[in-house]
């Protein structure tokens, strides 16, 4: 059986949006981790290396920076998401052959991102991407539980009506992939070899980087990766 043949039971393609519809090397997200870092100085009145420790600690115990803040010091999301999402695009391009990629696929396309619904539409649209896909859901539609918790993608699945066994995700962060393939996903990890904005306490130390056995395929490029495997 060929890769193609495998994939050919699937009806639903999910994407996270930071660093999986554009690649992680193009340092687009080191912005969003700059400004995390900043709120929090604000916010707390910590230095910039505590406010950094903070930032990946909550990331780490939490899921998310935010889901940190809102626990331990009862923060509003709201300022918090419209501030670390206020970022400069230019280095973004738009990849024509993975719109029409997208755009080729059977079935549904969905957006699930632990960043905010205007973040994945402010992306999205600025990557000529956000039209082709058929519902968009981020953090605020969890109720603010993150991937890779199992609630936030047991959500997810009841609101499009998801059945994992006809569904494949592809996420950059690898612990977000573990819930979804024991729910019944086809998983695909997006790895550029980069791994800005994976927490330090999480992220493979140099030399051991291996797949887990929740990972059905990896990949560095998701636009080789789409061409190569889902030609119907």
């Amino acid at each position: 059986m060929t890769l193609q043949n495998e994939l050919r039971h699937l009806d639903t393609w999910i994407f996270d949006l930071d660093n999986t519809l554009y690649r992680a090397d193009v340092n687009f997200f080191s912005q969003i981790d700059r400004k995390m870092t900043a709120f929090i100085q604000r916010y707390l009145n910590v230095s910039k290396a505590d406010a950094s420790t903070l930032r990946e600690t909550y990331w780490a115990e939490y899921g998310t920076t935010l889901s940190g803040l809102m626990a331990v010091h009862d923060m509003d999301p709201a300022e918090f998401l419209d501030d670390v999402h206020d970022v400069d695009l230019s280095d973004l391009k738009p990849d024509p052959r993975l719109r029409d990629l997208i755009k080729s696929l059977p079935g549904r396309k969905l957006i699930f991102t632990n960043g905010s619904r205007g973040h994945a539409e402010n992306i999205g649209t600025h990557l000529n991407l956000f039209d082709l896909f058929d519902g968009s859901f981020g953090i605020e539609d969890t109720g603010y539980i993150p991937k890779p918790k199992r609630a936030a993608f047991e959500r997810f699945n009841q609101s499009f009506d998801i059945n994992p066994k006809t569904s494949v995700f592809f996420e950059d962060g690898v612990l977000n992939l573990e819930v979804p393939r024991h729910m019944g996903m086809t998983t695909v990890w997006v790895t550029s070899g980069s791994h800005i904005g994976v927490p330090s306490q999480t992220r493979p130390k140099a030399g051991t980087l291996s797949t887990p056995d929740w990972v059905d395929y990896v990949t560095q490029d998701l636009t080789d990766w789409l061409s190569e495997n889902t030609q119907f």
